[in-house]
């Protein structure tokens, strides 16, 4: 029996191969990501709640989402400024190579978009960075004395960021949530919702002001908790400030 004509484009549809990202049709190295099971926490200083910037802490529900296990590095961004005709220079070329930094948001957003990829919003890298919404001050540790372990912090000497993995990890597999380099956020809410009311994200297409999370080599360890929130320009290119990409849940 031969099969209705819908049926059989259905079928072909699903057979159909996967467009190719830009990143593949280029030849762009692949970035290591890591899946990260959704779920809720209170978002925000869960621990003085007295961070203006931080709160009220309220109830977030975060979907399952990929998010990188490092900081974007320097031949990444590097590869990806060849093939695009984007000037970028690494202030150091000697493999490892360190983070990528200097680039503005929407830069960070190109990016991440070459690989079919996006931003983290600012609740999925609170979330990632507190080992999946647990009251972690820093990512990996609350004890600030146990910090240095984890986090590149509090070192103005520092010639810029140091490379990724040589710290350890949080309880996700995630390296340099707090300190090395502060990191870009996509979507973010402009304030806090207060009690009771439905949290409203930033509209991206109006304000030119965005976020960036988790302190960098030069900052101070307060910088590097995890509710902290810094807020710039979107064109803003500093050289301690650089990105990881994020995506839906596969």
């Amino acid at each position: 029996m031969r099969k209705p004509l819908l049926l059989s484009l259905l079928v072909l549809g699903a057979c159909a191969p996967r467009p190719l990202t830009l990143a593949e049709r280029l030849g762009l190295p692949p970035l290591d990501m890591i899946a990260v099971e959704g779920g809720s926490f209170e978002m925000g200083d869960v621990f003085e709640r007295a961070d203006d910037d931080a709160t009220p802490v309220h109830p977030v529900a975060v979907a399952g989402f990929r998010i990188g296990r490092e900081e974007v590095s320097a031949a990444h961004y590097a590869a990806f400024a060849r093939a695009t005709g984007r000037p970028y220079e690494p202030y150091d070329e000697r493999p490892p190579l360190p983070p990528a930094v200097g680039m503005t948001w929407d830069d960070a957003v190109a990016f991440c978009a070459a690989y079919g990829y996006r931003l983290p919003t600012e609740a999925e890298w609170e979330y990632a960075a507190r080992d999946g919404g647990r009251a972690v001050r820093y990512a990996g540790t609350s004890d600030p004395d146990s910090l240095r372990p984890f986090a590149w912090v509090d070192d103005v000497t520092a010639p810029g960021p140091h490379p990724g993995r040589l710290k350890r990890p949080n309880a996700l597999g995630l390296y340099d949530m707090s300190g090395n380099v502060a990191e870009w956020v996509g979507a973010f809410y402009q304030f806090y919702p207060a009690p009771g009311t439905a949290p409203d994200w930033h509209d991206m297409d109006l304000l030119n002001m965005r976020i960036a999370r988790g302190g960098s080599v030069y900052q101070p360890p307060d910088f590097a908790q995890t509710f902290r929130r810094m807020a710039s320009l979107r064109d803003l290119a500093a050289s301690d400030l650089g990105f990881r990409c994020a995506a839906d849940a596969e």
